[in-house]
């Protein structure tokens, strides 16, 4: 064994690791439904191939070899584990495992994996982090860091979970026809809580959280590629290109918060932005509309500053009344709001505010004190939006955002309702906060 057969047997495995892990582990999964014995099959096969490789050399079909040791793993993982009274019904499936040849091509059943993780029976906050794991191979430490839980806490919920996919036998499978619709918004809010968390870290410098937009957004094209004619899978895919597009120029490079209304558009990724937008209009000419379309257009009609200088606000309210009528959520009030005040003054956009600050969802929600802090300001109200700063700046967590509320706290005058800089600001804080 050479040194550059191991660090060519090395690159192989780290390349299948990265690209290939889910597509094994679905395939492994899927008849056996045991998620965690075929992560731990798989770990094995990689481990024998880091010693069989560097002597033998790199199979022709190095995804095939791992997939037939992993196989031969999880079957011997199975006889162990089976007592005689259940082994009987286990006899089938053993056969049929031994039995299998490796395909050309292995079978992409990633997808089938994401619904299974996705599954009403799984409990909805450890479905992002399930995906994570089984499609991507994150650790469960670093999932926890990027959720912001302890490492003990992520590990113990995802061994429930796979063990609750195991055991309610939950199938591996894409559904069809009327339970496509409801079990696919499970898997892409998984998917979209997925990129919430890497959006948090613009420059990608949180080691907890880093890459996780991008992988978010690797899953959407999968999503895509094997469902090209579901409307919301497109949409959700072209929401989170459109706000990657702009992911970086939100801090400038001394690391300062930059509103979106004082960013360069040409500071934007157009060639995301174009991407976003062809997929938008793949999904408008298919049959159904929902929120991510939705949200998706609201982002399009800020992104028409590229050609022509101005968002369209028009479009903008138009589309979070209808995602107000569709939902009812006092987030997207929030920012139907900011939208109104856009259109027709701070004070309607204040008594749009009004009609719902009742609701105990927004008392911890930063986007509604700053938005309720800049529309005061723009009223000349400035002890009421002092202290609505102060309570937005409690609730953020990215100091480069709290240092931001800070300064505009501090240069509160009264202001004359047409100040066209408070509108901008105002724009900012809702757009920035959506994702």
């Amino acid at each position: 064994m050479t040194a550059s057969a191991a660090r060519e047997a090395r690159a192989v495995a780290e390349a299948i690791a990265r690209e290939g892990y889910g597509k094994l582990v679905a395939l492994l999964a899927s008849r056996s439904r045991d998620v965690a014995g075929a992560e731990d099959a798989l770990a094995e096969a990689f481990a024998a191939a880091l010693e069989d490789w560097p002597i033998k050399g790199v199979p022709r079909s190095p995804e095939a070899w791992l997939l037939t040791v992993a196989r031969r793993r999880l079957v011997d993982r199975v006889r162990r584990a089976r007592t005689a009274e259940s082994a009987a019904g286990d006899l089938a499936w053993l056969a049929e495992e031994l039995a299998s040849v490796p395909e050309p091509e292995i079978p992409d059943e990633r997808l089938a994996l994401m619904f299974a993780c996705a599954h009403p029976a799984i409990d909805a906050g450890i479905r992002a982090p399930l995906i994570l794991q089984t499609v991507l191979g994150f650790d469960a430490a670093t999932i926890a860091s990027a959720f912001l839980t302890s490492p003990a806490t992520m590990g113990q919920r995802l061994v429930r979970a796979k063990r609750k996919i195991r055991e309610a036998g939950i199938p591996f499978e894409v559904p069809g026809g009327p339970e496509l619709a409801p079990r696919l918004a499970d898997v892409l809010d998984a998917i979209y809580a997925t990129y919430a968390e890497g959006w948090l870290d613009p420059r990608g410098a949180d080691a907890r959280r880093r890459n996780l937009a991008d992988d978010a957004i690797g899953l959407g094209r999968i999503v895509v590629a094997l469902l090209p004619e579901e409307a919301e899978g497109l949409g959700l895919l072209s929401l989170m290109l459109h706000a990657q597009a702009r992911r970086r120029a939100r801090r400038d490079e001394s690391g300062q918060y930059v509103p979106l209304a004082e960013q360069e558009p040409g500071d934007w990724d157009g060639a995301l932005i174009d991407e976003a937008e062809a997929l938008l209009l793949r999904a408008s000419r298919l049959p159904g509309s929902g929120r991510f379309q939705l949200e998706a257009a609201v982002q399009s009609a800020h992104a028409a500053r590229r050609r022509h200088g101005r968002s369209d606000w028009s479009a903008i309210f138009l589309l979070y009344e209808a995602l107000f009528a569709s939902t009812g959520s006092p987030v997207v009030a929030v920012n139907r709001a900011i939208a109104l005040a856009e259109l027709r003054g701070p004070e309607a956009g204040l008594a749009a505010l009004d009609t719902v600050s009742s609701d105990r969802a927004l008392d911890d929600y930063q986007p509604y004190w700053a938005a309720r802090a800049e529309l005061l300001a723009r009223v000349g109200k400035t002890d009421d939006a002092a202290r609505a700063f102060e309570r937005a700046m409690g609730l953020e967590r990215d100091p480069a955002v709290r240092r931001h509320l800070d300064r505009r706290r501090n240069t509160l005058q009264p202001a004359k309702p047409s100040e066209t800089n408070a509108e901008r600001r105002v724009e900012s804080l809702m757009v920035e906060k959506e994702t």
